[in-house]
């Protein structure tokens, strides 16, 4: 049966593409646009939006595991609400769904309450679920790669009580095998959820020191205020987003985002391999 995966031409929806072709699963993709999709030879693709119910229905024809994956936006929720119902609808049963870590507790970020409430969702309309809820991801450094590079500061707000960011290729691969067991599982499975988290806990003074090594040259951290970052992000990103960014780095400092006790034992046994570390990310975004 067909694994449909949403969100398939992002960062990370690309990577769990190529994560179920590697293992030979039967899969579909949903993307707006299929002129630009540009996936491996057997992959199905399905033109949609998250918001076109007669395209959402189209896709969801013949599924049987949903990946389901809605960018941080200002409709998300709708987005997400959406395409649970429609699943419903088309007969899905089982979904792999990327929320957050700590969705239910930092109440005030809005793409963490998104979350929190499609996960809600999930359990009350009685899908076999596994929740995926991952850290920070590395991958989002991009944003802040010319700061760090060019003006030697590290300007994420991360504070010093930790944050355990997570390589998205750790990400991806932990869902393709999560949609794999779930789509050949014989009978629908219980509910869980994993948090996905990097090796390493991270703090705004470490991580300066890290790029300070990887470059060969002093990076100061910028501090646990947060006012300049959402500046920074306001110029090639949304004000809202910014904004929401801000929030986010806000409870990054007040209450970290440390693993659970064997998070990293779990993930390790999943992908049979250790975890990507934050000092080879910086070491490839810098190269």
């Amino acid at each position: 049966m067909t694994i449909l995966v949403t969100g398939a031409n992002g960062r990370i929806g690309r990577q769990v593409v190529n994560q179920l072709v590697n293992r030979g699963a039967d899969m579909r993709v949903l993307v707006r646009d299929p002129a630009k999709a540009t996936f491996p030879a057997g992959v199905s693709v399905a033109q949609g939006d998250m918001l076109d119910i007669d395209s959402l229905r189209n896709a969801f024809a013949g599924v049987r595991t949903l990946f389901l994956l809605n960018a941080v936006a200002a409709d998300e929720y709708t987005k997400a609400l959406i395409a649970l119902n429609v699943a419903r609808e088309s007969g899905i049963q089982r979904v792999v769904y990327l929320s957050v870590m700590h969705a239910e507790r930092f109440v005030n970020v809005p793409h963490f309450s998104v979350k929190s409430g499609a996960e809600r969702m999930i359990g009350e309309m009685g899908f076999s679920a596994t929740i995926l809820r991952p850290a920070y991801f590395m991958d989002n450094e991009l944003m802040v790669k010319d700061v760090i590079v060019n003006h030697g500061v590290y300007p994420m707000p991360i504070g010093s009580k930790g944050v355990a960011m997570v390589d998205v290729r750790d990400i991806a691969e932990v869902a393709a095998i999560e949609l794999i067991r779930r789509n050949e599982a014989a009978a629908n499975l219980p509910n869980h959820t994993i948090n996905l988290v990097g090796p390493d806990t991270l703090t705004g003074s470490g991580l300066a020191a890290i790029w300070s090594e990887v470059l060969g040259r002093p990076i100061i951290y910028g501090g646990d205020d947060p006012s300049g970052f959402e500046q920074n992000l306001a110029t090639f990103l949304p004000n809202w987003m910014a904004y929401e960014m801000r929030l986010m780095a806000e409870r990054y400092v007040s209450d970290g985002m440390v693993p659970e006790a064997g998070d990293v034992t779990r993930l390790t046994e999943i992908l049979g391999r250790p975890l990507h570390t934050y000092r080879e990310f910086a070491v490839g975004m810098a190269s």
